[in-house]
C-alpha cells in the first residue's frame, strides 16, 4: 500500500479497443474519461510509446494526463506501468477508473487501495506496479446472477434503461472532478456515495 495521498495527476479509463467494443459493459472506463476529454475541451490521440491513447486537461488549475490503453483489459498495465515510469507519476496520484460487476448499473463508488475484485485490468496494473495504493473510481454495471456468465455480461450493451443510469453516474462523476484535482477526495466520496442513482443533479 502507497504512503499519504498525493496530487492527482493521471486518470486512466479501462476498457478494450476497437467498434465492436464500444458499448459494452466494460467499457464504461473508456466512457468516463471520453466524457472528461469532451468536457475540457481535448481529443485523445494514440502513442505507440504508452501503448495507448492520451491527451492532457486543465481541471481546477491541475493538468491531468487522461489515458485509454489500447493494448485489451487483461494488459492494462502495461500502458499504465510506461507513463506513471517516465512521468515518474507515484501510484498514489493515479486514479483508474472501471466497470464494477458487484455494484447496480447507475451506482458509482470512489476508493483508496484494495485488491482487484476479479477484475483483469485492475489486476495487471497492479501486478505492473507493484502497488495497489491508486484511486479506484468504480462504475456499477450490474451483475448477470451465475459467474460463469460474467465473461458475456461484461462484452455486451446493456439495456437501455441499465445504460441510461450508467450514463447518469459518469456524468455525476465528471463533476466531482474539480474537487478531485483540488484534493478533496474525501468530500468526492461522501458526494458519490451519497447520491441518489439515476440522480442528474
Amino acid at each position: 500500500m502507497s504512503g499519504p495521498a498525493a496530487v492527482l495527476k493521471l486518470v486512466v479509463g479501462l476498457g478494450n479497443p476497437g467498434p465492436s467494443y464500444a458499448r459494452t459493459r466494460h467499457n464504461a472506463g473508456f466512457w468516463l474519461v471520453d466524457e472528461l476529454a469532451r468536457r475540457y475541451d481535448d481529443q485523445f490521440r494514440r502513442d505507440a510509446r504508452w501503448h495507448g491513447e492520451l491527451c492532457q486537461i486543465q481541471v481546477a488549475g491541475q493538468f491531468l494526463w487522461l489515458l485509454k490503453p489500447m493494448t485489451f483489459m487483461n494488459r492494462s498495465g502495461l500502458a499504465v506501468a510506461r507513463l506513471t515510469g517516465f512521468y515518474k507519476i507515484p501510484p498514489a496520484a493515479l486514479l483508474v477508473v472501471h466497470d464494477d460487476l458487484d455494484l447496480p448499473p447507475g451506482v458509482v463508488r470512489l476508493k483508496r487501495g484494495g485488491g482487484h475484485g476479479g477484475h483483469n485490468g485492475l489486476r495487471d496494473i497492479i501486478s505492473q506496479l507493484g502497488d495497489n495504493g491508486f484511486l479506484r473510481l468504480r462504475l456499477g454495471i450490474g451483475h448477470p446472477g451465475a459467474s460463469r456468465e460474467a465473461i458475456d455480461y461484461v462484452l455486451s450493451s446493456a439495456p437501455v434503461e441499465e445504460q441510461q443510469l450508467i450514463e447518469g453516474a459518469v456524468q455525476d462523476a465528471v463533476r466531482e472532478f474539480p474537487r478531485l484535482a483540488a484534493g478533496e477526495v474525501e468530500k468526492v466520496m461522501h458526494a458519490l456515495h451519497s447520491r441518489k442513482t439515476g440522480s442528474v443533479a
